[in-house]
């Protein structure tokens, strides 16, 4: 328990650190009225995009390896998504969150089978016993399920499969595909929002977003993976 909780201390106090640096940048540059101004917005996104077309490699690069890194610190999938979609649109959006999240979960399986594997047989095993005759046959299959239904949040999900022993191909194809739909349903969102910010005048509500089919498309899609999800995990569990 003492090494897990130096762990957490160490992890929050980096991220810590990093946000607080990227913040004094952020405001040291733009003013709060200038982040909450649509002009402001509208006119940084057409730069990023000339940008983006002018440094396509090296930014899809430089998105990759930050998605590797985030889910080695126990990131979160979908704000990767989210930014991939609105930064590269829907398809080469999904395309490069799906290779940074599968390679960087990947990644951190491997270091909790080397390092980690005591301490998570200890902290899951018993909660999730049910699970080891799921995993004990079909390992591929298992995983793209285990993935799609999503049982337990993102970092746990990459890091409990270590204590059933999956072999790591089927563990990193098994996770490309389960995760495909749901990335590739954020990543249409974050592709909608950016183009939601030309329709308004003024920064527009939540409420009038919810109102735009390339908004509210992709919301009723994730709904329906959502219900199809917890049907699934009642049914593994």
């Amino acid at each position: 328990m003492k090494v897990d909780r130096n762990t957490k201390i160490i992890l929050g106090i980096i991220y810590l650190l990093v946000l607080t640096v990227f913040l004094y940048f952020l405001f040291s540059k733009f003013s709060y009225e200038d982040l909450t101004s649509i002009k402001f917005i509208q006119s940084n996104q057409e730069k990023l995009t000339i940008f983006k077309e002018n440094n396509i490699f090296l930014i899809s690069l430089g998105f990759v390896i930050f998605s590797i890194f985030w889910v080695c610190m126990l990131g979160f999938g979908s704000p990767i998504a989210l930014t991939a979609g609105f930064i590269f649109g829907k398809w080469l959006g999904t395309l490069l969150t799906i290779f940074g999240l599968a390679t960087g979960a990947l990644c951190l399986y491997l270091i909790g089978n080397f390092f980690l594997y005591n301490l998570l047989r200890e902290k899951f095993e018993k909660k999730f016993a049910y699970l080891e005759s799921f995993f004990s046959d079909k390992q591929f299959v298992s995983m793209v399920i285990f993935r799609f239904v999503g049982i337990v949040p993102f970092f746990i999900q990459n890091l409990l499969p270590v204590i059933f022993n999956i072999k790591s191909k089927n563990y990193y194809f098994g996770t490309i595909i389960g995760i495909l739909p749901s990335i590739y349903i954020i990543n249409s969102l974050g592709e909608g929002l950016a183009s939601a910010l030309y329709k308004f005048e003024n920064l527009p509500s939540v409420v009038g977003l919810l109102f735009l089919p390339e908004i509210y498309i992709p919301l009723i899609a994730f709904l329906i993976i959502l219900i199809i999800s917890f049907f699934l995990r009642k049914k593994i569990k």
